[in-house]
């Protein structure tokens, strides 16, 4: 005897699909909205408690009414968050790579150095001082 499948017709693998699809979405908005919403410093504690208990007995109700209230806020503050992490960046890479086109700031000390060891102005162990100091700090 052929067992089919129907016990479990399609339109209950359709219908068991859309909502596993609606519940992984709404814990992904739930993630983000939590995110934005607790990284906001514009609101205080108690209006950030009743929007986490609105998002969780009504949850797409009030994932949505987030959405629609804050969303030019959640844009605005996601922008100033990147362009945040990029002027850190930025500034650790000018940090490391010094200000003077591109050598290090170790490389520019060791040189300066290395100027001073040729004129006489310092020893060579003053030098050898130098250059391990330059290199620990980098």
């Amino acid at each position: 005897m052929i067992v089919f499948a129907a016990d479990y017709p399609f339109l209950d693998v359709l219908w068991t699909m859309i909502i596993f699809f609606a519940w992984v979405v709404w814990i992904w908005m739930m993630v983000v909205i939590l995110t934005d919403l607790f990284g906001r410093r514009d609101i205080g504690g108690w209006r950030k408690a009743i929007w986490c208990v609105f998002m969780i007995v009504v949850p797409f109700v009030g994932v949505l009414c987030y959405l629609i209230a804050q969303h030019d806020g959640m844009t605005r503050r996601q922008l100033e968050r990147t362009q945040t992490v990029q002027q850190q960046f930025d500034d650790h890479v000018r940090a490391v790579a010094g200000a003077n086109g591109g050598a290090s700031g170790a490389v520019a000390q060791i040189e300066r150095a290395e100027g001073l060891l040729a004129r006489g102005t310092i020893s060579s162990a003053e030098f050898d001082a130098l250059k391990q100091k330059a290199l620990a700090a980098h």
